[in-house]
């Protein structure tokens, strides 16, 4: 039996897809309100950023992975336009429905798939961008779904991953006590789920580093790779060149 973390628990890996699923299908309905106040709605611009490096270009296919409730692929559409397509994924059904209803009461129609990105379901060099927001943390096997993403990108292609990482050291203690003492209480008379918010502060601490996940990148095939530091650390933006 293979073990990997969920959180800080320790877990069978079969077993961690089933309980992130139930995270995610716990906190759906509430998943918008609780980011703008836990982020004090800073999370609008570390995506809003994401979007502008990763630069979409009119036509361009692209790849949204983990894109819960749609915010980076209805920016994304955006900018590719009506002769572009965003494909909108999670392996989240809720999280994947809700976001699917948001973007169809806002006019927007893309196609959306329910898949595991350690098994991207697309043909090898189909897209000219993918971007994952969020949502690598939460993977069981990130080498895998790094491998994954590499391999839908066309030659010379983008990959965009804007996650939680390692705040400055200054900033450590504040943040952990928010963290741990401020979240779950806040998920717990918003989303009615205290449980679950805490698992998610957990899974911040145990992502890779920028430097860790930097080095996940170019083993997993991009040859170039930059770390963009926001908010002093509390996200990082890694953008990857595929080879």
């Amino acid at each position: 039996m293979t073990q990997t973390h969920f959180g800080y628990q320790q877990v069978d890996e079969r077993d961690k897809t089933r309980r992130v699923r139930a995270v995610f299908d716990s906190v759906a309905g509430k998943y918008d309100l609780m980011n703008d106040l836990m982020s004090l709605g800073l999370h609008r611009a570390w995506k809003a950023y994401a979007v502008a490096v990763a630069a979409p270009q009119p036509g361009d296919r692209v790849l949204d992975v983990a894109g819960g409730t749609g915010d980076l692929s209805r920016a994304l559409a955006r900018r590719v336009g009506p002769r572009g397509c965003v494909v909108h994924t999670d392996i989240n059904e809720a999280m994947l429905a809700a976001g699917r209803d948001r973007l169809l009461d806002e006019g927007i129609c893309l196609p959306t798939v329910l898949c595991d990105a350690e098994a991207l379901p697309f043909a090898s060099a189909s897209f000219d961008l993918v971007c994952v927001a969020f949502g690598l943390r939460n993977m069981t096997h990130k080498e895998r779904a790094l491998q994954e993403m590499a391999r839908v990108l066309k030659p010379g292609a983008k990959l965009v991953v804007l996650e939680f990482s390692k705040v400055a050291e200054p900033l450590r203690k504040p943040y952990d006590w928010y963290s741990f003492q401020v979240l779950p209480r806040l998920g717990r008379w918003v989303a009615g789920d205290g449980d679950s918010y805490r698992y998610l502060a957990e899974s911040i601490r145990m992502h890779p580093s920028q430097a860790e996940l930097k080095a996940m990148m170019k083993g997993a095939g991009f040859g170039h790779v930059d770390v963009h530091n926001l908010s002093a650390g509390l996200v990082a933006l890694h953008v990857g060149l595929r080879c």
